[in-house]
């Protein structure tokens, strides 16, 4: 059994497809209309067959809540593997990119967390162990 797609709720999926790709470096993989709404799914460029990101549509009512439950508590909804956390907290600092937590060195792993500027927190993680 393999993970083949996890999403993330979006306040706006144009925003969010701009901020994946050109900001984060995704590509985008399907686009199929769903009424206003579309299908939206972005991979890693070093795994286009890998598991697939969904940029969801946050309409939901229990959408609000628990993305706003999650922020005030400080949890990231998703956590994406790389290979230098200060090289890339850098990369997108320089790319205006609001982080909640500067990178943090504990043991093995690294972590930090920004805003994805469409309504979640996003950690990214490098594990050296």
């Amino acid at each position: 059994m393999r993970i083949h797609l996890t999403s993330v709720f979006v306040d706006d999926q144009d925003k969010a497809l701009a901020f994946y790709t050109d900001v984060l470096g995704f590509v985008k993989k399907t686009e199929v209309p769903l009424g206003e709404d579309r299908w939206l799914t972005v991979v890693s460029p070093e795994q286009p067959d890998g598991t697939e990101l969904l940029l969801e549509p946050s309409g939901h009512p229990a959408v609000g809540p628990y993305r706003a439950a999650l922020a005030e508590d400080g949890i990231p909804l998703a956590s994406f593997a790389v290979d230098d956390v200060q090289a890339e907290y850098e990369r997108l600092r320089g790319h205006g990119v609001q982080f909640t937590q500067e990178p943090l060195a504990m043991g093995p792993v690294t972590t930090a967390v920004f805003d994805d500027t469409c309504g979640n927190l996003i950690q990214i993680v490098h594990n050296a162990g």
